[in-house]
């Protein structure tokens, strides 16, 4: 099994219809089982398309860039979370090849209000892949200290949702440095999540983020944000950092992740 993370940046990056189709390419050359992306973005003032959807939605562009590549096969799901950058709804979404048997999404935040930046919701699916029921979700967290809607708050909720007797791919942009010590990367893995990066058997820095990028304006360090986690041990052939301009070129102000697992 084959899953991919990415933080799209999307509408925010230029030459974005080239990087589309990057990201397109490689989805239909690796063929991932499911895919977690986050700030997918789409227009506040564009017209509806099927539900909360509309028409420039990130991930709707994908999936027609890959339809014109002849790879049909992918669906989406996707919800927003909050108003940025005063003209797009910004969401998660996760793309899957395969049977949705369960979507959900819920809000990790204290504040539910969409106009507030630092709202966060995050999307979950129950996925059927070989018979077996899998739930993922795709995220997209705030950050350790922040003291309006501190990063703790927000694991406990999300790890609320996730069921101890299915197997859970927990997948996103943590905004915590998994580098840094007692801290919300830390945190997570003492609540019982384990990181398919520690325990691949292939892996590389895993280095996502290099300088300043929104919401890290002062870094200058080589920051592991975006994180593909489990709640039971998995054997993992890989974990790789992917356009990062020397494994595909970059798409993003995040690196993705990818991985495959040895079973499924």
């Amino acid at each position: 099994m084959r899953l991919l993370t990415l933080n799209t940046h999307s509408w925010m990056e230029r030459s974005q219809k080239e990087k589309i189709k990057i990201i397109a390419r490689n989805i239909k050359e690796k063929s991932y089982d499911v895919i977690a992306l986050q700030e997918v973005n789409q227009s506040i003032y564009k017209k509806y398309i099927f539900k909360n959807i509309k028409e420039d939605n990130f991930a709707v562009v994908l999936l027609k860039e890959l339809e014109s590549l002849g790879c049909m096969e992918y669906k989406m799901l996707w919800d927003f979370s909050h108003i940025g950058y005063d003209q797009y709804e910004e969401g998660v979404s996760i793309l899957t090849k395969h049977k949705i048997e369960k979507e959900k999404s819920f809000f990790i935040t204290k504040s539910e209000d969409r106009a507030f930046w630092k709202s966060r919701k995050i999307i979950g699916a129950t996925i059927e892949i070989n018979e077996n029921s899998i739930d993922f979700y795709s995220c997209h967290l705030g950050w350790w200290h922040d003291e309006e809607e501190p990063f703790r708050n927000q694991a406990d909720q999300l790890l609320s949702n996730i069921k101890k007797d299915r197997l859970t791919f927990v997948m996103g942009d943590f905004n915590n440095n998994a580098f840094v010590r007692n801290e919300g990367y830390d945190y997570l893995i003492e609540k019982g999540l384990y990181d398919t990066f520690t325990m691949a058997k292939e892996k590389d820095s895993g280095i996502t983020v290099k300088g300043k990028i929104a919401g890290w304006s002062l870094n200058e360090e080589a920051l592991r944000l975006d994180l593909i986690l489990s709640n039971k041990k998995v054997g993992i052939k890989y974990s790789k950092v992917i356009f990062n301009g020397k494994n595909k070129p970059i798409v993003s102000d995040h690196y993705g992740v990818e991985i495959e697992t040895e079973e499924f």
